[in-house]
């Protein structure tokens, strides 16, 4: 690499909640350099998007997207509905994307049967270059980069130009702001699940639903459900797919059935 290269990447590392901002700056300047428009998420999970240590919104603040009631950074449904934050959870590498599909250097199935109809409304851009950003217990942040010129559809060039780089700075910005800002661990010190809640949670693995974990546990349905909100708050994780998920990589449960 380069000695600006590697001076970028330090530029949008972040190493204290001090340091936000300025990382954000250089991540977008860097970015407009190269014609595009940042779009952050340190987690498709969380309605939230970065902010700095006084909890200002980078999305409006730095990244220049606006406060409008119609800002991406606004809407709550955007995680569940556009089509860039669904192949997030099946890509890991980057790609782009527009209305007519998604373009990885290899292929991928599971990207083939995302719905893009109404694409633009959904994913609130017409094209992006897209880095999706997995990290522990199955957090998946991402970062889009949206071009400057909103008639650009075709970002092929783009990418085969920039999307290595874009991927490094990308998740060097993204995984050290989740550091920086995770507040709790994932797994807080000395909490540890009980029996009942790994064996609960060994049958929400495979299928079961809560009341059939019931009948086989010989328990109440209220019971099930206690033990397994009990594990998910132990877990820091946001729904039951990812206490399971987060159960498995901490070794209480396998998913190979």
């Amino acid at each position: 690499m380069t000695e600006k290269i590697l001076k970028d990447i330090e530029r949008v590392r972040i190493d204290s909640e001090d340091g936000i901002r300025a990382a954000a700056q250089a991540l977008h300047e860097i970015s407009m350099a190269l014609g595009f428009r940042v779009a952050p998420a340190h987690d498709i999970a969380d309605k939230r998007t970065p902010v700095d240590k006084d909890g200002h919104v980078l999305a409006d603040e730095v990244f220049g997207w606006g406060d409008a009631e119609t800002a991406w950074w606004r809407n709550s449904s955007i995680a569940l509905d556009s089509p860039i934050t669904s192949a997030c959870r099946f890509e890991s590498e980057p790609f782009w994307v527009n209305k007519d599909g998604f373009r990885t250097r290899l292929p991928n199935r599971y990207l083939e049967e995302i719905e893009l109809k109404n694409f633009e409304m959904r994913a609130m851009t017409r094209a992006a270059i897209v880095v999706p950003v997995h990290m522990a217990f199955g957090k998946i942040g991402a970062v889009s980069f949206n071009p400057l010129d909103t008639g650009v559809t075709d970002l092929e060039e783009a990418f085969e130009r920039h999307a290595t780089l874009l991927g490094i700075y990308a998740r060097t910005f993204i995984i050290s702001y989740s550091e920086v800002m995770g507040g709790k661990q994932a797994l807080p010190p000395g909490s540890r699940l009980s029996k009942r809640e790994v064996e609960c949670l060994r049958w929400a693995a495979i299928g079961k639903t809560d009341m059939e974990i019931s009948m086989i546990m010989a328990r109440s349905r209220a019971t099930v459900r206690f033990h397994i909100h009990n594990a998910s708050t132990k877990l820091d994780a946001v729904n039951r797919s990812q206490t399971v998920f987060k159960a498995a990589q901490l070794g209480y449960i396998s998913l190979n059935g």
